[in-house]
C-alpha cells in the first residue's frame, strides 16, 4: 500500500508539470483569472477536451493490482469542474470515463470507473462554488478530490463482480487512491492560486508604473509633441520599464528613439517601420513578432519584436509609440497592456495639450478660466487616488482609469457650444467615481433627473463645477462627509436644476459677496472662482433669470440653483 502510494505521488510530479506548462498557454488565461465558467461554448468544450486528454494520460500511466487500474485520472477531471464548471468537468469526464470501459473492456472496475468519472466531474463542479471559502481553495478541492474517490470506491462495490474481488480491490488500493487523488487536486488548485496572485502582483505593479509614467511624461507632452518633449518623454518610458528600446514617430520621421539601435533610429529618420506605418494607417495597434514582420528599413537592425501603437487626438492617429524588444517573439502580454495604457494617457494629454493651445487663442475667457481651474488640478487628485488602488485593488484602479479618460474626454471636448443636460451628467459621474474611490463611504450622490429634462441644451461644464464645489467646500470639510443630491425638473419654458449638499454650509455675509466679481476666493480654496464663472456665463447666455441662485445654512448645507430656458 505504502509503495502504490509513492508511484501515485510520482505520476502526480508528472501531471503537475503538465498541468504548469498547459497553464501558460493562453487559451488557459481564463482559469487564472476565474472567468472560464462564464466563457464561450467552444472555449470551454477544448478545455474540457484539453483536460479530458490529460485524464486519459492519468490512466494510461496507472498502476495494474488485482484487476483493476490505481490511477490519478480524478485529478484533472475535478480540476477542470472546479475551474471550468459542472459542463467542462461533464465532458472531461466523459472522455475519460469512456477511454477507461474500453481500455480495460471487461475488467472488474470498467464499468464502475466510467460512470464515477464523469459523475465525478458533475458533482465537483456543483459543489465546489457553493462550499469555496475563497477563490482557488485548495481545502474544498481536497475534499472533492477525496469525495470523488470515495463514490468510484463505492460504485466498484457496489457494481463490480465477484464481491470478493472488489472487495480485495477497494482494500488493496481504495486508501492510497483516495488521498493521492484528493491531495493531487488540492495541490494543483493552489499551483493555480500561486499563479493567480503572481499575475495580480504583476498586473498592480504594470498599473503603477503606467501611471508613474503618465505622471512624469505630463509636463512634456501637454506641451505638444515635438522633438525635445519626444526625447524627454521615451527617456522616462525606457527608464521605467526596462524595456530594449523606445520610438516616438510621426507620420514624416522619427521624433525621438532611446534604447538599443540608437543611431540606426536617431530622430529625423525616415521611412518608418512597417509596422510603424500600419499602426498610422489602420489608427490600432500592431504587434510584429519578427525583424520581417517589423520591417526595418535599415539594414542589419538587432531588434526583433515591437508593438506599436498609434497616439490619438479626436480618434485621428498623430503619432506611434513603438516598444522593442531585442529577441523575436519578445513582445509579452504585460508588454502589451503596458502599450496600451500609456497609449490611452498619452493620447488623453495630447488632447489636453491642444485644448491648451485652443483655449490661448479662444476669445471665451469664461471658458479659458474654468478649464484651467479644472484640468491641473483634478488630474493630479486623480492620479494620486488611483496609485493609492494599484496594489490592493489592481480592478478598481483599472476601472478608475477608465473613468478618468471618459471625465478628460468629455471635459476638453472641442467646440460644443451647448450639449444635453444627459452629457453633463455622464461628465458628472465620471467625476463623482474618482471622488468616491477618495471619499469611500463618506461620500454619497443621489440623483433625481426629470427625463423630460435629459434633452435639454446648457453649456457645458456647468453642472460639474457645482457638484466639485460640493464635495471640495461642502463634503469634504465634514468628518462623517454627506450626501450630494443633483435635481432637474422640467417646467413651462425652462429646466429648474439644483445641487444640494448636507455639508458645512456658507456663512451669510459671505454669500452677499460670493458671486461679485470684486471677491475674491474664501480663504484661498477657491470656492467662488468656479460659481462666478458658471454664474457669469449662464447670464450672458440667459440673461439675469438663469443667474446662480444660492441658499444655505452655516452648518446644514447648501443649495446651487438655477433656470435654464427651453423652446417647446
Amino acid at each position: 500500500m505504502v509503495t502504490l502510494a509513492l508511484d501515485l505521488f510520482e505520476r502526480l510530479g508528472i501531471l503537475a508539470v503538465l498541468f504548469f506548462l498547459m497553464i501558460r498557454f493562453e487559451l488557459f488565461r481564463g482559469l487564472l483569472a476565474g472567468t472560464l465558467a462564464r466563457g464561450e461554448r467552444r472555449e470551454r468544450l477544448l478545455v474540457a477536451v484539453c483536460f479530458g486528454a490529460m485524464a486519459i494520460f492519468a490512466t494510461v500511466c496507472g498502476f495494474e493490482m488485482h484487476g483493476a487500474i490505481a490511477n490519478l485520472r480524478t485529478v484533472p477531471v475535478v480540476i477542470a469542474s472546479i475551474l471550468g464548471g459542472p459542463f467542462v468537468g461533464l465532458v472531461a469526464g466523459l472522455i475519460a470515463g469512456l477511454h477507461r470501459f474500453f481500455y480495460d473492456l471487461g475488467g472488474v472496475t470498467s464499468l464502475s470507473c466510467a460512470i464515477a468519472t464523469p459523475l465525478a466531474g458533475v458533482l465537483a463542479g456543483v459543489l465546489y462554488p457553493r462550499l469555496q471559502r475563497r477563490p482557488f481553495d485548495a481545502l474544498v478541492a481536497f475534499a472533492m478530490g477525496m469525495i470523488a474517490e470515495m463514490i468510484k470506491m463505492g460504485l466498484i462495490f457496489l457494481l463490480a463482480r465477484p464481491h470478493e474481488a472488489a472487495a480485495g480491490i477497494i482494500s488493496s488500493i481504495g486508501l492510497p487512491s483516495v488521498f493521492a487523488n484528493a491531495f493531487g487536486v488540492a495541490v494543483l488548485v493552489e499551483l493555480i492560486a500561486v499563479q493567480a496572485r503572481e499575475q495580480q502582483r504583476a498586473m498592480a505593479q504594470q498599473a503603477q508604473t503606467t501611471l508613474g509614467i503618465a505622471f512624469k511624461t505630463l509636463p512634456h507632452l501637454r506641451s505638444g509633441l515635438d522633438s525635445l518633449n519626444a526625447a524627454q518623454t521615451v527617456h522616462i518610458i525606457k527608464e521605467m520599464t526596462g524595456i530594449d528600446a523606445v520610438s516616438l514617430s510621426t507620420m514624416q520621421e522619427t521624433l525621438a528613439h532611446e534604447g538599443l539601435e540608437a543611431e540606426r533610429h536617431a530622430a529625423g529618420m525616415r521611412p518608418l517601420s512597417a509596422a510603424a506605418a500600419r499602426a498610422f494607417e489602420t489608427g490600432s495597434v500592431v504587434v510584429a513578432k519578427t525583424r520581417r514582420e517589423i520591417g526595418c528599413s535599415c539594414g542589419g537592425c538587432r531588434l526583433g519584436s515591437v508593438i506599436a501603437v498609434p497616439l490619438k487626438k479626436w480618434e485621428k492617429p498623430v503619432a506611434v509609440m513603438e516598444l522593442y524588444r531585442q529577441k523575436e517573439n519578445g513582445i509579452g502580454r504585460l508588454d502589451e497592456e503596458l502599450a496600451n495604457g500609456l497609449a490611452l494617457l498619452f493620447s488623453n494629454q495630447l488632447e489636453l495639450g491642444e485644448i491648451e493651445l485652443q483655449r490661448k487663442l479662444a476669445s471665451d475667457a469664461e471658458i479659458k478660466a474654468l478649464q484651467a481651474q479644472i484640468n491641473p488640478h483634478f488630474l493630479f487628485n486623480a492620479i494620486s487616488t488611483i496609485i493609492s488602488h494599484t496594489r490592493t485593488d489592481p480592478q478598481q484602479a483599472s476601472f478608475l482609469l477608465v473613468k478618468l479618460a471618459d471625465f478628460f474626454r468629455r471635459n476638453i471636448s472641442p467646440g460644443a457650444v451647448q450639449v444635453p443636460l444627459s452629457v453633463e451628467l455622464e461628465h458628472c459621474e465620471a467625476y463623482v467615481a474618482i471622488e468616491k474611490a477618495r471619499f469611500e463611504e463618506r461620500l454619497s450622490i443621489v440623483y433625481d433627473i426629470d427625463e423630460a429634462a435629459l434633452s435639454c441644451h446648457l453649456p457645458p461644464l456647468i453642472l460639474q463645477p457645482l457638484v466639485e464645489n460640493s464635495v471640495r467646500h461642502g463634503i469634504s470639510a465634514r468628518e462623517e462627509g454627506g450626501v450630494v443630491q443633483v435635481r432637474a425638473r422640467r417646467g413651462a419654458g425652462h429646466v429648474a436644476i439644483s445641487v444640494h449638499d448636507n455639508g458645512v454650509g456658507i456663512p451669510r455675509d459671505r454669500i452677499r459677496t460670493l458671486l461679485s466679481d470684486s471677491a475674491g476666493s474664501h480663504s484661498g480654496t477657491g470656492l467662488g472662482l468656479a460659481l462666478r464663472n458658471v454664474n457669469s456665463r449662464l447670464s450672458a447666455l440667459y440673461g439675469k433669470e438663469s443667474a446662480l441662485n444660492i441658499d444655505s445654512k452655516a452648518g446644514e448645507g447648501t443649495t446651487v440653483s438655477f433656470l435654464v430656458p427651453v423652446t417647446p
